[in-house]
């Protein structure tokens, strides 16, 4: 896969169909993939986000960035991630940097257990708890083609109405090459 330059990425909004696709296994370790990571943190971090998926910036690979504490020293990349665990439950509000205004009460496990691989294709395991184990679970559901609204109640549903149909007014269909 030609991946677009870094300095191109945006992050996508709802409701660009590159959200819902699932997204597939990165194969090969290289510097795009680093400028592509990195490239996501940046975007991460002024939208004020605590986790990125890397089909919100319109690339369709398996591997999202994150950092839920906001400290320097916390940014984790994952590559092919996948969880091996899940403990424990709640639920909470939670919002998304694709789908701007809309928030949506999400019950998730509150202990995951995660293996990927990091830039250079190294594996490593991490044990999260609370807002790191429910970043983890939101980015892969984006990995997967699943977004927050695909689990809205009846209440959030009305809630989240206005800010759905502004979305779709303003949605125009990028030029991707």
């Amino acid at each position: 896969m030609k991946l677009p330059s870094p300095s191109r990425l945006r992050i996508v909004l709802y409701p660009d169909p590159v959200l819902k696709k699932q997204a597939v296994d990165v194969t090969h370790y290289d510097a795009d993939i680093d400028a592509l990571a990195k490239r996501m943190l940046e975007l991460m971090r002024e939208a004020k986000g605590v986790g990125l998926a890397a089909p919100q910036v319109g690339v369709g690979l398996r591997m999202f960035v994150c950092n839920p504490s906001g400290e320097p020293g916390d940014d984790l990349i994952c590559i092919n991630p996948r969880l091996t665990g899940m403990f424990g439950g709640e639920e909470r509000e939670e919002g998304c940097l694709s789908i701007p205004g809309v928030t949506v009460t999400m019950r998730r496990a509150t202990q995951a257990v995660m293996e990927a691989l990091d830039v250079h294709g190294k594996p490593f395991q991490v044990t999260g708890t609370e807002i790191r184990a429910r970043v983890w679970q939101h980015e892969l559901d984006h990995l997967d083609g699943r977004l927050i609204i695909d689990n809205m109640s009846a209440t959030d549903e009305v809630a989240n109405r206005r800010a759905l149909k502004q979305l779709h007014d303003q949605y125009r269909p990028p030029r991707r090459t």
